[in-house]
C-alpha cells in the first residue's frame, strides 16, 4: 500500500470512528426538569408560541379595521416546598396540589398516617374557595415492582384522598374523577431514589374560580 493510500484509509476509518460516536451517543439524559408526558385531560390549554413575521402582507389591518380582543396565555406558577413534600401548579385555569406519598402513606399502603388527614382538609377548603365543581384525584408510583401492582396502589392512595376530600367539600354537585396510574407519567428520574421519591405521589387538581 503506498503512503497516499494509507494515509487514505486513515482518514476513512476516522470518520466511521466519529460517526459511530455521534450515532451511539445520540441518547438524551433524563433531568427533573424535563417535562414529561401528563395524565389525558390535564395538557396546558395554551400553545406553544410561533414565530411571526411582522412584516407579512397578511397582518397589516383593512382600513377601519379593529383588532380582536387580546387573550391571556394560560401561563403556569409552580412553587414547591423546600423537602418537595408538596407541590403546588397554577395557571390562569386551575390550580394542581401534588402531595408526595410518603407524607399521606406508610411504604406500599393505602392507609394514611397521622398527619394525611389534615393535608387534604386544607386543600379541601381551598377547593370550597374556589367554588369548584369538578375535583380530578390521580394517584401515581414510581417504577418499582410490577405496573399491575401498581396500577392498584396508585388507584387505592386516589381513592382515600377522594373519600377525605369528600368529608370537607361543600361545593354543591362537585363530581370527582378518580384514577390510578401506576408508574406512568413519571415527573422525575427513577433511576435515583430521590426522584422515585417525587414520583410517588396524589395530585389533586381543579378549576380557578372566575374573578
Amino acid at each position: 500500500m503506498t503512503k497516499r493510500h494509507r494515509v487514505s484509509a486513515a482518514t476513512a476509518v476516522a470518520g466511521l470512528v466519529i460517526a459511530g460516536a455521534h450515532i451511539l451517543g445520540a441518547t438524551t439524559a433524563y433531568a427533573d426538569d424535563v417535562k414529561p408526558s401528563v395524565p389525558p385531560g390535564t395538557e396546558p390549554s395554551a400553545a406553544a408560541p410561533v414565530a411571526i413575521d411582522s412584516n407579512a402582507p397578511g397582518l397589516k389591518i383593512p382600513q377601519g379595521g379593529t383588532l380582536a380582543p387580546i387573550k391571556v396565555l394560560d401561563i403556569a406558577e409552580v412553587v414547591e416546598d423546600l423537602g418537595g413534600e408538596q407541590r403546588r401548579q397554577e395557571t390562569n385555569q386551575t390550580v394542581m396540589m401534588a402531595l408526595q406519598a410518603e407524607v399521606l402513606f406508610p411504604e406500599d399502603s393505602a392507609v394514611f398516617n397521622a398527619q394525611a388527614a389534615a393535608r387534604i382538609q386544607a386543600i379541601a377548603q381551598e377547593i370550597n374557595q374556589q367554588k369548584a365543581t369538578r375535583v380530578r384525584v390521580f394517584g401515581f408510583t414510581d417504577d418499582q415492582g410490577s405496573y399491575e401492582h401498581g396500577k392498584e396502589l396508585s388507584k387505592q392512595r386516589a381513592d382515600a384522598v377522594q373519600a377525605e376530600l369528600a368529608k370537607t367539600v361543600t361545593s354543591p354537585g362537585v363530581i370527582f374523577d378518580v384514577r390510578g396510574y401506576s408508574e406512568d407519567y413519571p415527573i422525575a428520574d427513577n433511576g435515583t431514589e430521590e426522584g422515585r421519591k417525587k414520583n410517588r405521589r396524589v395530585e389533586i387538581t381543579f378549576p380557578r374560580s372566575e374573578k
